[in-house]
């Protein structure tokens, strides 16, 4: 990883001493003063700029000074499921993470230059996680640390772990803990996946031990045992839980909490998610795979709490989870801030009326995003198996608004991935409700790398033509006052926001 953050501040020492007189001998880079010289180290990745310490002892003490230390074990471009990678490779990159570590720590003047951000990624194997976590304690002991992150992957990747790797990793990592406590309690940022802990207490003890986290993640994380996870922490500002199984989750005090991710609950009927002092959350994104034996959600009771300002509700391509509610007090003191709203991977096919209740009862909305499309290369397509799992075939909801005729003052866009046909009664129904509504986009169909060259995969299906489009948007816009501007357009046309919201939804 490269860095991009300016070099500290000069001492005076250095901004009035001249630089070196060139000479033969010397290279001209190595004229320019320490500060300058010191930026430019730090833009290159930690192991190139590691290496400029051969060049004299010049070189050596600035590579000592860098304000940020990003060590990756992790090679770029390279996935832990590629099976040219062995045993002996992910040793030789773990090595090099603890000699990196152990190299740029060790050899800088204890308190002298402060470090403004040292990030650690590495894979939990063997004794290297407990090397890495006592030079990183001994430099939060010796030097000035704003931030410090770590960064915990194994070997295998989630989808290949069997019980028996999840128990051994959770192990593993346990024992890392115990080791290292003086790293865990100065680091800022801790991600961690693929985890069964033996003792129940010991998420716990992560929020207790940890004071200065400001971002948590788990992947695949759970405890032998069902516990109820009640969080507290005065400092974490966001909280990412995707694909784990803690049987109830309460969010009971967190004053700085501003983002939080909740995917996957299939293991459980209900949701087991609940807020409670998260004045300042803003954004939430909460994300499963509905089947047909879990109980519907409603936002109204588990967003009571809170005056989120941007949701996320993920599908999956599966059951709609979400039950559409009439306007009440409750939902209404939810929704009031709510601006941006992402309806991501909507099943095909789907009716989309019930969204309307969103519109209903969020006055400030001002952004709708919604993709409609079934995600194959992810979604189990065997009629057996799908009956196995409880994957419902009757993946929709139905619902009418009792209020026809009600209008929107603050939508000023809306856009839909994936348009088809039957969805022109639904547009043609949010253009006439929102009487502010600026743009609306709908795009062609997408599809990941490996859809796309699956059989059931289906192409796009916007007319092509000029005529035909200026006709559907005729069509769209047809008896109503001030429409607004309507884009049709393909993947290759989309804008720079909309193109990274695509790449979220078809990695979520």
């Amino acid at each position: 990883m490269t860095s991009n953050e300016t070099a500290t501040t000069p001492s005076r020492r250095e901004r009035d001493s001249p630089p070196p007189k060139y000479n033969g001998d010397d290279d001209r880079i190595s004229t320019l003063p320490s500060d300058i010289l010191v930026n430019i180290l730090d833009r290159l990745n930690v192991r190139e700029a590691a290496r400029t310490s051969i060049l004299s002892r010049r070189w050596s003490q600035l590579s000592c000074k860098l304000p940020r230390l990003i060590i990756n074990a992790q090679p770029d471009g390279v996935s832990r499921s590629n099976s040219n990678i062995s045993d002996g490779d992910f040793v030789r990159i773990n090595a090099a993470a603890v000699e990196a570590t152990k190299s740029l720590l060790t050899r800088r003047c204890p308190g002298e230059d402060t470090i403004r951000l040292l990030s650690t990624t590495f894979y939990l194997r063997g004794d290297v996680s407990i090397s890495i976590g006592h030079a990183v304690g001994s430099a939060m002991t010796t030097q000035k640390i704003e931030k410090a992150e770590v960064t915990v992957l194994t070997v295998k990747e989630r989808r290949h772990c069997t019980l028996d790797d999840v128990l051994n990793y959770g192990a593993q990592f346990v024992s890392f803990f115990n080791e290292c406590l003086n790293a865990f309690t100065g680091l800022t940022r801790l991600y961690m996946e693929n985890l069964r802990f033996v003792e129940s207490d010991f998420v716990s003890n992560i929020f207790v031990t940890c004071k200065r986290l400001n971002y948590l993640g788990f992947l695949n994380c759970d405890t032998k045992e069902h516990l109820t996870l009640q969080v507290e922490h005065a400092q974490l500002s966001e909280l990412s839980m995707v694909n784990c199984r803690f049987y109830k989750v309460e969010l009971k005090w967190l004053p700085r909490l501003t983002r939080t991710t909740f995917t996957c609950w299939m293991a459980f009927e209900e949701l087991p998610l609940s807020f409670g002092h998260v004045p300042l959350l803003e954004f939430f994104n909460i994300t499963n795979v509905g089947l047909s034996r879990h109980k519907m959600v409603m936002l109204s009771t588990l967003l009571c709490e809170t005056h989120i300002q941007e949701l996320w509700l993920g599908f999956k391509c599966e059951k709609i989870w979400v039950q559409p509610e009439y306007l009440s007090k409750r939902l209404a003191s939810a929704f009031c801030r709510l601006r941006i709203v992402s309806l991501v991977c909507i099943p095909e096919g789907s009716d989309l009326t019930w969204t309307i209740f969103i519109l209903e009862a969020a006055p400030s909305l001002e952004e709708l995003y919604m993709s409609v499309i079934d995600h194959p290369c992810e979604m189990i397509i065997d009629p057996k198996r799908r009956m196995e799992l409880s994957l419902s075939e009757n993946k929709g909801v139905e619902w009418e608004s009792p209020r026809p005729h009600f209008k929107h003052r603050r939508l000023a866009k809306l856009v839909i991935f994936c348009f088809v046909n039957y969805m022109v009664s639904y547009v043609r129904r949010v253009m006439k409700a929102a009487v502010n509504l600026k743009d609306v986009y709908l795009y062609d169909r997408l599809a990941c790398s490996k859809c796309k060259h699956m059989a059931v995969f289906k192409p796009g299906r916007l007319p092509r033509a000029k005529k035909k489009l200026e006709a559907m948007k005729k069509l769209l816009a047809q008896g109503i006052e001030s429409a607004p501007r309507i884009h049709l357009q393909t993947h290759s046309e989309m804008d720079a926001d909309h193109a990274a919201r695509v790449k979220d939804y078809l990695c979520s």
